[in-house]
Parts: structure tokens; sequence; C-alpha cells
């Protein structure tokens, strides 16, 4: 039976090669797709584990790792060494890049060495990243190179760079020096462990964080994939079911049409799997640069390991065999079963509560958010009913939030057919012409056909609705900087009392001053002093305090950072003059100066108080702020925190989130084509299984455009009935979303997406009228006497 089930399946003709090669390519596409899932969930995971030497200087890092995060990692933790090595860590950023910044000491010849680097660099000395080395070679020294004092020994290794184009530098100093910088600490042994196995860790990330992203990515795109191969499976079942009916009829056994049927649809599936490795190595290199976590990928991290193999090459056909036997049910019922042609049952209302499910799953975790609703449910003595806390942990939070997204998205495929009938029977009670009188009888006769067309839309629509509701509203919530440009395009050397020995003293060196006056593109310079009013440890204010102060004659001097109220002389002020966090401000737009409170300090009294920060205007120009920063620095070495623009601190949330939307612009991408695809073998499939009573109509007088009137309506209607659900519910479930995670509310999309929407919506008609034509051909009146 499986020779001949070989042979059926190849020796049908043409149709039977290309219904092959159309489920064969279908199945290609989501093995692909699974396949480079699977990859990205092991690159986020390899990527993270670069990240553990740079967190040696934390305290318990330093210590043995556990078994499990030593199996995943490249090298066993070596031991502790009998010359530990001084250490600090920061932060600097260039051209609005961050770049780690690690000072070593080294206090004997057995001092550990990080990986990446032969030896500690010695004083004078220091060891930079490719992409950093890069920089250095096209960068005037008075913008970069002078903030490393030395020479560039060599190029630190792959081994030790998260990703490619990462920023990064160990600069050597002697013990005496370093000794004396803030948070100095020493240091033992090199960590590895991997930032997710270490609480106190400061670099890297959480990967479970991520596993709630590339989830919903996975789901995003497969079940448009499932769709296709769905549909492309039942490419002219109705002709197959025919052909297993008369084999019923010459004495074929259940189980031999089974085994048949199984084979051409094992052969199909076998072939689009070994085609879907190829579609995954094709996708890996574009994947690789995609900054989903903040940073690309190498290629070679996004690996399958053997279980993802296995798993993929061995399910995938075994779910292909297991699908081709369900579908032959009502051949097995009897030879008979086929040619019963009645009217299905209509789809009922319970076909509602999957989608009224994941909702409700989705909304039981809003109740825990503090806000309205959460307040009314409390002081209704509901609370028992929503006796849950929010997931803190990213592992947590994917346990919780998945179901409820793939239930939403199985809800509307379930309820799709429902929605369908009670589309065509509206639409039937309005309407009096012939054609769409016949298109919405025959969608509600069986509605879950027609909504099989369309149901890969649908959820594409949904995806893009969900992708989009949310990215555009974390985008006005964080994505924005000050409201003032001048603000936005100042450097700012700020103290944060992270260590007892920081201070900017109290005055600013004459010559330093004189060289950010000098240096072009700089504009001003104001010197914000700490106000010593403002004391988290003395009682909460009766009036708002603001951490500095800062003379009026200064503030006067740089237009754009505010003005005082009048009569004053000394105005409190933010220490970066953000406007984000003052709590006065003139009304009249956003644009409107700050007036910002005033002191009972003096203008004389200010030269005695310390130093809170330095803040120096430019005209925003990369020079200019590039060489305030490294004039700044040289000043005042050693800092853990770096001068900064208020750019800079949005670099980091900037960057996931451009990746964020590089993966909905995946998702957006790859399943709309994949839903046309699916539109468009289905309105096919669905011409050539209906084509005799087409072909009747014709011979009975009905016009040629009466019945492309009809195809195209039996496509369309379900199409925007389930599209208009589609968008409601993807803005339904952005918003709940948004509420339980971030406690955000959900801001209306912008144009893009809408145009999103009508770019899809109109290729998927365009998708049926290139369907039409076939009609003319396959409705002759030799197909009626033929059949």
């Amino acid at each position: 039976m499986i020779r001949l089930g070989l042979r059926l399946a190849i020796a049908g003709g043409r149709e039977a090669i290309g219904r092959l090669v159309i489920i064969a390519a279908a199945v290609a596409l989501g093995c692909g797709l699974l396949l480079t899932t699977l990859a990205a969930f092991n690159g986020v995971n390899t990527q993270n584990a670069r990240y553990a030497w740079m967190n040696s200087g934390v305290p318990g890092a330093e210590s043995a790792c556990t078994a499990q995060a030593c199996a995943s990692f490249t090298s066993q933790p070596a031991p502790a060494s009998a010359d530990p090595m001084w250490w600090t860590l920061s932060e600097d950023h260039f051209a609005g890049q961050p770049i780690a910044r690690i000072d070593v000491a080294a206090t004997g010849p057995d001092s550990p060495v990080p990986p990446g680097i032969p030896a500690l660099p010695g004083p004078g000395e220091y060891y930079a990243s490719p992409a950093l080395g890069a920089d250095l070679a096209s960068t005037p020294a008075a913008q970069l190179g002078d903030r490393f004092a030395g020479r560039q020994v060599g190029t630190i290794g792959a081994v030790a760079l998260p990703a490619p184009n990462m920023l990064i530098v160990i600069v050597g100093h002697s013990p005496d020096e370093l000794s004396q910088a803030p948070g100095a600490v020493k240091v033992s042994r090199i960590s590895t462990i991997e930032p997710s196995d270490c609480f106190n860790c400061e670099v890297g990330m959480r990967p479970d964080a991520m596993e709630l992203i590339l989830s919903v990515v996975t789901g995003a795109l497969l079940f448009p994939v499932l769709i296709f191969i769905g549909t492309a499976t039942r490419l002219n079942a109705a002709r197959r079911e025919q052909r297993f009916a008369a084999m019923r009829l010459v004495g074929a056994t259940p189980r031999q049409v089974s085994t048949i049927a199984t084979v051409e649809s094992t052969l199909a599936a076998l072939a689009g799997t070994v085609l879907g490795f190829a579609v995954f190595f094709g996708l890996r290199q574009p994947l690789a640069a995609i900054p989903f976590t903040g940073q690309p990928f190498y290629p070679s991290d996004l690996s399958l390991n053997l279980i993802d193999v296995l798993a993929v090459a061995l399910g995938i056909p075994i779910g292909a065999a297991v699908a081709a036997r369900l579908a032959l049910r009502r051949v097995r019922i009897s030879p008979l079963g086929v040619t019963r042609r009645v009217t299905p049952r209509p789809p009922r209302w319970y076909r509602l509560i999957p989608l009224l499910l994941g909702v409700g799953e989705l909304f039981y975790w809003v109740a825990d958010t503090p806000g309205p609703l959460h307040h009314r449910l409390m002081n209704a003595d509901l609370g028992f009913l929503f006796p849950v806390d929010k997931p803190q942990t990213g592992t947590g939070q994917v346990a919780v939030f998945l179901p409820g997204f793939l239930v939403v998205m199985v809800g509307l495929v379930y309820a799709g057919p429902w929605l369908t009938m009670v589309g065509a029977r509206l639409l039937a009670r309005r309407s009096r012409r012939p054609a769409t009188l016949i298109a919405t009888r025959r969608l509600a006769d069986n509605p879950q056909a027609a909504f099989r067309a369309v149901g890969g839309l649908v959820l594409g629509l949904f995806v893009t609705t969900v992708a989009m509701g949310v990215i555009t509203t974390i985008v006005f919530n964080r994505g924005g900087h000050a409201e003032n440009p001048a603000v936005e395009n100042s450097m700012t050397m700020s103290i944060f009392e992270r260590s007892a020995r920081a201070s900017l003293g109290t005055s600013v060196p004459a010559d330093v001053a004189a060289a950010l006056r000098a240096a072009p593109g700089v504009t001003g310079l104001t010197v914000v002093r700490h106000n010593p009013d403002d004391n988290p440890a003395a009682p909460p204010p009766t009036a708002p305090m603001l951490p500095g102060l800062v003379s009026c004659a200064d503030l006067a001097k740089v237009p754009g950072y505010g003005e005082c109220q009048p009569g004053n002389t000394v105005a409190q002020v933010m220490q970066d003059f953000s406007t984000g966090f003052a709590p006065v401000g003139r009304v009249g737009g956003p644009r409107a100066p700050t007036v910002w409170l005033p002191s009972s300090a003096t203008a004389e009294s200010l030269d005695r108080l310390p130093i809170l920060s330095i803040v120096v205007a430019t005209d925003g120009s990369s020079a200019a702020v590039e060489q305030a920063r490294t004039i700044l620095e040289g000043a005042y070495p050693g800092w853990i925190e770096a001068p900064t623009t208020l750019a800079d601190s949005q670099t980091d949330f900037t960057k996931t989130l451009n990746g964020w939307e590089q993966l909905a612009n995946v998702v957006i991408l790859a399943s709309l084509p994949i839903a046309g695809c699916s539109l468009a073998v289905s309105v096919v499939s669905g011409l050539a299984e209906r084509k005799r009573p087409f072909s009747l109509l014709r011979l009975t007088g009905v016009p040629l455009r009466m019945l492309r009137r009809v195809v195209a309506l039996e496509s369309a209607v379900p199409l925007l009935v389930v599209a208009a659900v589609a968008m409601g519910m993807g803005l339904l479930t952005a918003q709940l979303f948004l509420r339980a995670q971030m406690e955000y509310t959900l801001r209306p999309p912008g144009y893009g997406y809408y145009l999103i929407v009508l770019v899809g919506l109109v290729a998927s008609l365009g998708i049926i009228g290139s369907t039409l034509p076939l009609l003319e051909r396959i409705t002759g009146p030799e197909t009626a006497r033929n059949d």
C-alpha cells in the first residue's frame, strides 16, 4: 500500500504535482520559521552568557557558578587568584552608542585576566573591541581617544563580546591609582555566572523576559502558516475523497485508504521539512541583524541543538500523517459518505466561548493592577474573585500572558464561522440583488468553508493590531526625550551618591572651564549646586523641593534652560534641567519655558556649596557633544557615572524598542503574505470544487459577471466582517496587556497602522479578483457534460 500511495501521489499529472509542491512549500515555510524561532531562543541565552565576565566586580558574582550555570557556559570557573586585581565598571557613550568601560589594575603576576585578551593591560595601555577600535581610528582624539590615556595594545576577542558591534574597552592602571577611584573593588576571579542566574548582576539581561516576546512572535507567525498548510492540504479535497471512496467500493479497507492518504501527505511533509532547514539557514543571517535584545547577534549564536533538530524533523511528518488520517474520517465511515452532499449544521453561539476565555484570562490579571477597575473590585468586596499577584519574573509572565494570547488567536479562528454566518444573514436582510442573495445564502449555509479562506489574514491583522498598539503606547510613554531641544542637546556631568568619596568640589577648574567654552559647538556652561534643603532623611517639606540650585544670572545666559520667578536671585532646578520631573511650569503648551521654584539661598552663598552637576550647552552636533564629554572625563577621571545627555539615557531603551519594532515588522511582512497565499489557494480550490454547479448556472442563463460577483462577495464578506472583529480584539488585547504589565493606557495607533491595514485588505481583495478570470475557463458547457 505504501508503494501504491507513492504512485498515486505523483501519478495524477500536473494537478497532483502542483498539490504536492504547494503543500511542501507551506510545510517548508512553517518548518523554517519554527527552526528560526528555536534558534532565537538559543541565541538569547548564548548572547547573555558573554555578559558574565563584566559582572566580576559585583558581590556574589565571583563565586563558583552552579552546575546549571556552568553547564550552559563555555568554560568552568577559574580558581580564585592569589593576586586579585582592582576593578571598576562604568558606562560611557559615543555617537549614541553605549561604551562598557572596565578599568583594571593587576596586583601581581597571577591576577585574573578577562576573556578575549592575552593579559591585563598595564598603566597607559588599553584593549578595545573591534567596533570601538574602528571608531578610535576614524574619530579625532579630542572627541574620543583622549578619554583613554595611553595606547591601544590589542583587540578584545569575540569570546568576550556579546554582540559584534559592541563598544567595550579595558583600560589599565596602577594599583595605587585605581584603588582610589570611586567604586573600585578587588576581584579574585572572573565571573562565569550568567546574568539570569545572578541576582545582583548589573550587566546583561533576564532571558526569560524575552521568552514572552519570542513566544508571541512564534505563535503569530506559525498560526497563519498552519492555516496555509491546512488550506494547501485541502486542495482538491473533494476529488481526492471521491477517489478514495471509489477504492472503498472496489474492496479497499478503511485502514488501506488511510495508509494511502498518509503516505501522500507524509511525502509532501518530508520534502517540506528538508526545505525548511534550507529556509532556516537563509533566514539566520538577516535575523541575526535584528537587535531585539538591544544588540544584534553573531549568526553562529542562532544555532540548533540536537533536541531541536529531532523534534522538528520527526514532529512535522508525524503531525502531517495524523492530520491526513483525521481529514479522511468521512471516507472511513462508508464508501458513499463523500457523495452525501447535505447542508452542514450552522455554527452555534458557543463558538465564542474560547475567544471570551482568552480575553477573560488577560482581564483576570488586569484586576490586580492598581487603577479604577482594581479599586472598584476591592470596594465591592470582590477581591476574593481575583486573589492574584501580577507575575514579576519573565517566566511567570510567559506562563500568564502567552496562554491568553494564544487562546484569543484560537478563539478568533473558532468563532470566525459564526461571525461569518451572522454577517451574511445581516447582509441578506438588507440586499435585493441576485448576486448578493446567492452569495449570502451560500455563506449562511456553509460559513466554515468561507471563513477558512480568510482565517490566515484575520490572524495576521490581529497580530499587527496588537503589535502596533503596544509599540505606539510604549513610544508615547517612554520613547521621547525632553520637550526642550536646548536641554536635550546639553552634556551633563552629575554626582549620584553612589560613593562617599564622590565629589566634584565647589568650583570648576579654570582650565577645564576655558577648554569647554573654547570647544566648537559649545554655547554655554552652567554649574548646579547641591540644595541643602533637599535632604531625603529630613521630614517631607511643606513646599516642593528640587535637588539643585542655580544662580538666576547664570540661568539667563543659557536660553532654553528655563526662567526664574521675577525678583528671585537663586532658583531650585533639576540637576540636568530636564522638565520631565519638574513640579512647576508655565501654562501655555509643552514648548513654554519652565519657571523654576524660588530658593531662599543667596547668590553669594552658592560658591560655598558643593557642585551637583556641570551642564554644558551645545548646538547638538556630535562633535560638540563628544568633545565636551571627553573634556569632562579628563577633568574628572574614574567616575562611575560618565557625562551624559538626555538622549544617552534613552539609548538602551530606544535600541530595544527599535528591535521590537523590527520584530513587529517581521511579523507583519511575513504573516500577511502567508495569509495572502492561503487566501489564493483557498479561492482557487473552492472554484475547482464548484465548477460543475457554476457551469450549470451558466447553462441556465446566469451571466458570467454575476458569478464573478458571487465569488467576490463570498470571499470579501467574511474577510471584512471578521477583520473588524480582529482589529477590535487586537486593540482590546493590547490594552489589557499594557494595563497588566506596564500600567499604561492604550494610545491609538498612528496612520502607519491604518495604512498597513488598508494595504493588506486591498491586496487581499486583489488576490480574490485575480482568481475571477478562472471562472470563464472552468465553467464552460463541456464541464457540465464531462462531469
